[in-house]
């Protein structure tokens, strides 16, 4: 997975992991599996109606408007998610940070004519290979690209976390948290970072400094960290 750097407004960088492409053409073919399966069993129970397709094109119409909407409509409701993305772990962002909107969805959408329709997927493919930071010509136009969701297991998903043996802490104020507390934080900034919510490091950022009653300098998104390694630093050696 290619990481890259994401900038939002209030000038909080977010490392994100751009989906590799054997995540979205596996999320891909699944999401055509669902399509797939809908229609079939949306025509069999029309025909086990014994209606008349001369006559209901209409009803075979708004049957096959939800298979033709799948994508725009999933990811509308589903905060970047289809069936397919859901399983691999994948989503679709904003590269700015900010949350997708209908427009961002619909874009993607209706350029997959030219991504994935009219060349089988081709120029799809061509694009995130070139860009690196997995974006297809609908994620360009749409400022969109699609991150991997998946969580590299290790000690940093505990309370935990690795600091120099010459570390020296910034804020003594940290002892003010108990394990619980620290823990929560630690989660939800690991969350935010991966999925780009810059909103909810502002928010930790905020709370911690009423919390421990002090002031700094640095960005929302190092001082939660640095927070948590003098917590770590200051467990560790008492």
């Amino acid at each position: 997975m290619k990481e890259f750097q994401i900038e939002t407004a209030q000038n909080v960088s977010i490392q994100q992991n751009a989906a590799n492409l054997g995540d979205r053409m596996l999320a891909y073919l699944l999401d055509s599996l669902v399509i797939f399966l809908y229609l079939f069993a949306s025509i069999m129970l029309l025909v086990l109606l014994d209606l008349d397709i001369g006559d209901s094109w209409a009803i075979y119409l708004l049957i096959s408007l939800p298979a033709f909407l799948y994508y725009v409509l999933l990811e509308t409701f589903w905060d970047g998610l289809t069936i397919g993305k859901n399983v691999l772990k994948i989503r679709v962002v904003k590269l700015d940070g900010t949350k997708p909107t209908f427009a961002s969805y619909f874009i993607r959408w209706i350029l997959r004519i030219v991504d994935v329709a009219l060349t089988s997927g081709g120029v799809a493919v061509l694009t995130i290979l070139i860009r690196g930071n997995g974006q297809r010509v609908g994620d360009i136009a749409a400022g969109t690209t699609v991150i991997s969701e998946k969580k590299k297991i290790g000690i940093k998903d505990t309370l935990l976390k690795d600091i120099p043996a010459d570390y020296v802490p910034t804020y003594s104020q940290v002892t003010l948290f108990k394990d619980a507390e620290m823990q929560t934080i630690k989660n939800l900034y690991d969350t935010a970072k991966l999925k780009g919510q810059h909103n909810v490091i502002v928010s930790l950022y905020e709370r911690i400094l009423e919390v421990m009653n002090i002031e700094t300098k640095e960005k929302p998104i190092d001082f939660v960290n640095t927070v948590i390694k003098d917590y770590n630093y200051y467990t560790q050696n008492m």
